[in-house]
């Protein structure tokens, strides 16, 4: 869980979230037992208040900028204000399931 918890840990210092949830959805894919290659990020705060979905989405890549490089092939971002994350029932939508890969 090496790649999670760096990403998590980056979020954490980056962002001052009200709520951060990351998780790891590899294990949906065609890839390796075990893997760290496909992500879904949950991100509220208020500093997201006023921007664009894809300046939050900028905000986040610049901060996983190596790990988007390397390790991780997917990454879904759920990126709310807290008004936003009421308003949502505090719930981010699932995945859609891989199609791919011969599963």
């Amino acid at each position: 869980m090496v790649v999670q918890q760096t990403i998590q840990d980056k979020l954490a210092n980056r962002f001052q979230a009200e709520f951060l949830l990351v998780e790891n959805e590899s294990h949906n894919h065609s890839v390796p037992a075990n893997s760290e290659t496909h992500f879904k990020v949950t991100l509220v705060c208020d500093e997201f208040d006023g921007l664009r979905l894809i300046q939050r989405h900028r905000l986040v890549n610049e901060v996983l900028a190596d790990e988007l490089a390397g390790p991780v092939h997917a990454l879904a971002m759920h990126t709310y204000t807290p008004q936003q994350w009421v308003e949502k029932n505090q719930t981010s939508p699932n995945s859609a399931q891989c199609l791919g890969g011969g599963k």
